[in-house]
């Protein structure tokens, strides 16, 4: 890293102190990237209905979204525990580039093929942010107490830009065309990659040559990209997969699953080193990570479709009215922060978190088309308010439970493991929609989600910090 004090010389993490001047602005390379991973997944969302009907690929559109998710998912865990192998700085910076070529191939297509072939690029490449990212603050602030701060403001960074990337990528749409909204990301990218080249400090290298885990790595991908694929074929109502192939897909995976287990107890440098469920808290922390995912993208992507649906709401104010829990997230974050070294036992916020978000889960079935829009700005605030004290906690528990080395696969297990808990939830609800009826079906997944806050709060409540 380029120091300021030294515009020549490298400065490695195990050199001299970082200044606060360093660590300000290598976090602000990092908070950066956050939202590059933000507008990677959320700024072309609005516009791709109508980027597959000017590619004339509008039978591939589903495509489009699969390829990007499936490759985020399979990529967090590999680059998570890459970047405890070998430092975080080289990773970041590859991500960026390899995430704005993505974006440049989506941006440049000429058919939907390509399209799809760019998104999965942008795809790894957001899976590589993520899984450095997001355990790139333990680097540089050690202490927790001081850590939980940033990781607030990386939160809400990234819950700010989630909201406004969908927004940004409908202006730019309609002022340049579509293909304007795919190159922000290298824009953004250009303003990350200084920051972190100069102020980031780098890793020595290791001093006994590390060897890749190949057979590892493998398991690892099947093991979550496989069942990953055969949920998402649950969902669709138009898939022509037979329902034993989706089943013996998913048997596969979590076979794939005990094999990784089995194997990697042996491997010198594993891949997915076990020993990070060693501990009961991280287990109940990954497991409620799974659950909130399901919560939190049941909410983003149905209540929408019910307040169109039983409410007779434009999408655009069924969008506005979603826009509370991308407000309440950070502002919840915010107070997470404020609250975290105050209290004796930080996992309380968690639990405090799970209640309020179980009390806008319950709230939001007693609205009705005759309800007022503050009402339910409110209760959607409310959410976005019990997620924000969840979500950024998971991330630093999970550092503080985990052993040093291994902060980054830790980080990355518990974003898997949400990414996991989405497409669950998502799939489960689509069922209920699909058997029932779409105000039935959301209305049923909501009283579920109220159960699964609350058993949240038990299992966040038993998580036991090191002293």
């Amino acid at each position: 890293m380029l120091g300021l004090s030294a515009p020549n010389a490298a400065k490695t993490s195990t050199d001299l102190e970082l200044t606060q001047r360093d660590i300000a602005f290598g976090l602000s390379g990092v908070a950066v990237s956050a939202t590059i991973v933000a507008f990677d997944a959320t700024i072309i969302s609005t516009i791709l209905p109508d980027v597959a009907r000017a590619l004339n690929g509008m039978d591939l559109y589903s495509w489009a979204a699969a390829a990007y998710f499936l490759a985020v998912s399979v990529t967090i865990l590999i680059f998570g525990r890459l970047s405890d192998l070998f430092g975080r700085k080289a990773l970041m910076l590859c991500s960026l580039l390899v995430v704005s070529i993505g974006s440049i191939v989506g941006g440049l297509a000429g058919s939907m093929e390509v399209l799809i072939l760019g998104r999965a690029i942008q795809g790894i490449g957001g899976g590589m942010l993520i899984g450095t990212a997001f355990a790139a603050p333990a680097d540089l602030l050690p202490d927790p107490k001081v850590r939980v701060k940033w990781l607030a403001f990386l939160s809400a960074t990234y819950a700010v830009a989630s909201g406004v990337g969908p927004a940004l990528g409908g202006a730019l749409t309609e002022a340049f065309g579509w293909r304007a909204a795919f190159f922000v990301i290298p824009l953004t990218a250009v303003c990350a990659a200084p920051l972190l080249w100069f102020f980031y400090p780098s890793r020595r290298k290791p001093s006994v040559q590390l060897k890749i885990d190949w057979i590892g790595l493998f398991l690892l991908v099947y093991a979550i990209g496989v069942p990953l694929v055969a949920i998402e074929q649950f969902g669709r109502p138009d898939s022509t997969w037979p329902n034993w192939l989706e089943w013996s897909l998913i048997a596969s995976g979590l076979g794939a699953a005990w094999l990784l287990f089995t194997v990697e107890r042996n491997q010198q440098t594993p891949i997915f080193p076990v020993r990070i469920l060693q501990t009961r808290s991280a287990r109940l922390l990954n497991l409620s990570s799974v659950i909130s995912g399901a919560v939190m993208f049941s909410l983003i992507f149905y209540v929408p479709l019910l307040f169109q649906a039983s409410f007779d709401l434009s999408p655009t104010q069924s969008g506005l009215l979603i826009t509370p829990i991308v407000a309440g997230a950070p502002v919840g974050s915010i107070i997470n922060g404020r609250l975290f070294s105050r209290v004796q036992r930080p996992q309380y916020i968690m639990v405090s978190g799970a209640f309020v978000l179980a009390a806008g889960c319950g709230l939001l079935l007693t609205l009705t088309a005759e309800s007022s829009v503050h009402v339910i700005f409110l209760i959607m605030g409310l959410c976005g308010v019990g997620l924000g004290l969840l979500l950024s906690n998971y991330n630093l528990l999970m550092q503080i439970v985990v052993h040093r080395d291994d902060v980054g696969v830790g980080t990355a297990l518990i974003q898997t493991t949400r990414a996991l808990g989405s497409a669950i939830g998502t799939t489960l609800v689509g069922l209920a929609i699909a058997h029932t009826s779409i105000t039935t079906g959301i209305q049923i997944s909501l009283a579920i989600c109220v159960v699964l806050c609350l058993i949240t709060a038990y299992l966040t409540w038993r998580v036991t910090l090191p002293q």
